[in-house]
């Protein structure tokens, strides 16, 4: 079986790294990829939001099947345009991806489906959002409507910078049309989990529980960005939890999305808040995490191509889907200024030195002659398997004392809940 994956991220370095444990898999061509993607498969100069052209390069090389990572090209549709060329590819089509596209439109089918979630309203005027806000207080959270690469939730906690983020959004445009519209929510409290399902469009199957760590810095303080690391199983997810979180969120979502006209046949992503009253839904994504993939597959014991197969032939519901004893930890080292402008072109050294039972998967890197170098704000994923979550996050941050590259910065505190837990 020819595949190829579309992304160059670390969820995908992730993706193509199980995919070459398939036994079915004989050659993976990954577009655009990166440095690290480039040692397990044939990387291809395609933009990820390239549909056209990631077409034409799989109808040419007869790609038995496309595996599809990031939000945008899903969003965009590139599901619709390989199956009506005839090329199976995995994930949902832009209809039932819409509900990651348009924050609006997930709130809207949440209210519809009775599945639980923050009180909200939505506006697309700065002054009317701005009245609410001052009107209703905070602390609130205050969301682009669209697509913002993980960074288009503000929580404010004071006024000021809920006013301050309604104007970056809808005036500044500082996530350029996603921000036309806003979602502001009451601000939930509790512990965050998020859970990762496969689904045919009908059967539901969870994955193990994950939970990712947002903020830039330690103790869950600074901005948000696209995920400093993250770990797995986790024990906030109770059985309790985990049985309301499939029957109340995931179950009632994927039937309601079918009576859409939305069927929905992919990955399902629930980013949810472990409330008093239970969990509540913070976010839907319409894929893998990133950081959470990295976890995640690594305790992964099933071949991932018989799920997938499963799932485009709608028996998902047969499989027994089984998962390693343990726990997996992932550790994110960024660019100096991630989130913010971050210069690329640095040098990564001691890669060379981590065991060899620690994967780093590889997002933002580039080569660059003799030398692999930064090329992005998340560069690397250091993950790490054990016995349990404490023992894999001392086995991953040994490691990362080995890596070095000028500016590196990452939180030496991933995990942290989950060790409080034990």
């Amino acid at each position: 079986m020819k595949v190829l994956v579309v992304g160059g991220g670390g969820r995908e370095h992730a993706l193509v790294w199980k995919l070459r444990q398939s036994p079915q898999v004989k050659e993976i061509y990954c577009a655009p990829g990166n440095a690290g993607i480039a040692g397990e498969a044939a990387c291809v100069n395609i933009g990820a939001e390239d549909i056209p052209a990631l077409r034409s390069f799989a109808r040419q090389q007869a790609i038995d099947l496309t595996l599809v990572g990031p939000e945008v090209p899903l969003t965009a549709g590139i599901v619709d345009v390989f199956q009506e060329s005839g090329m199976r590819i995995f994930g949902p089509t832009g209809a039932a991806a819409a509900i990651e596209g348009s924050k609006v439109l997930a709130k809207e089918l949440m209210a519809k489906y009775n599945i639980p979630s923050a009180r909200y309203a939505v506006f697309d005027d700065p002054d009317r959002a701005a009245g609410y806000i001052k009107a209703n207080g905070v602390p609130c959270v205050v969301k682009a409507d669209g697509l913002a690469a993980g960074k288009g939730v503000i929580v404010a906690g004071d006024e000021e910078t809920a006013l301050n983020a309604v104007c970056s959004i809808m005036v500044d445009r500082i996530f350029g049309e996603a921000g036309r519209r806003v979602v502001i929510e009451e601000c939930l409290t509790g512990e965050e989990l998020s859970i990762l399902a496969f689904t045919d469009g009908t059967a539901v199957v969870p994955m193990v529980s994950s939970q990712d760590h947002k903020r830039a810095f330690d103790g869950d303080k600074g901005p948000n960005t696209g995920g400093m690391g993250a770990y797995a199983p986790t024990p906030v997810c109770t059985d309790k939890v985990y049985r309301q979180a499939l029957d109340e969120v995931l179950v009632p979502l994927i039937r309601g999305m079918a009576s859409e006209g939305r069927t929905y046949r992919g990955v399902i992503y629930a980013g949810l808040m472990v409330t008093a009253e239970g969990p509540k839904v913070l976010e839907f994504n319409v894929r893998f995490g990133d950081p959470e993939a990295q976890p995640v597959l690594s305790l992964l014991e099933t071949d991932l191509i018989e799920i997938i197969e499963a799932v485009l032939a709608g028996r998902l519901g047969q499989m027994d889907i089984l998962w390693k004893k343990g726990a997996a930890v992932c550790v994110v080292l960024a660019s100096a200024g991630y989130p913010g402008p971050y210069r690329k072109g640095k040098v990564i050294r001691g890669l060379a030195d981590v065991p060899p039972e620690i994967k780093v998967f590889h997002a933002g890197t580039a080569r660059r002659g003799d030398e692999i170098v930064t090329d992005g704000g998340r560069v690397l994923g250091v993950t790490a398997v054990a016995g349990s979550v404490s023992e894999a996050a001392d086995k991953a941050y040994a490691a990362v004392e080995r890596v070095y590259f000028d500016g590196m910065q990452f939180r030496r505190d991933i995990a942290y809940r989950a060790r409080q837990h034990s």
